[in-house]
């Protein structure tokens, strides 16, 4: 436990920042896997509205600084990716 004042001090204003953090963290990665769920089950409308709720969300996050912007741009551009992937194999297979 630390003995000097500031160093409590920002032991508190760490903790709220982190819970803070937690939420917008955690709401990225569960649109991302709700997404990811739903393309690999085929359900390609319902991903894509799940697709474009986990962009939201992960640009929401990179603007906070939670996560690098960097990272959510490589996350958006793998779902995207995944989704168009899917999407163009439940085309072929309709023909």
């Amino acid at each position: 436990m630390a003995n000097i004042r500031s160093a409590i001090k920002r032991i508190r204003s760490s903790a709220r920042k982190r819970e803070r953090n937690q939420v917008f963290r955690s709401r990225a990665r569960t649109y991302v896997n709700k997404a990811r769920k739903l393309i690999a089950e085929g359900k390609i409308e319902e991903a894509r509205e799940e697709v474009q709720l986990a962009i939201v969300a992960l640009d929401k996050a990179a603007a906070k600084g939670i996560i690098h912007r960097n990272k959510a741009a490589r996350s958006k551009s793998r779902l995207m990716k995944r989704l168009n992937r899917a999407a163009s194999v439940a085309n072929q297979s309709a023909q």
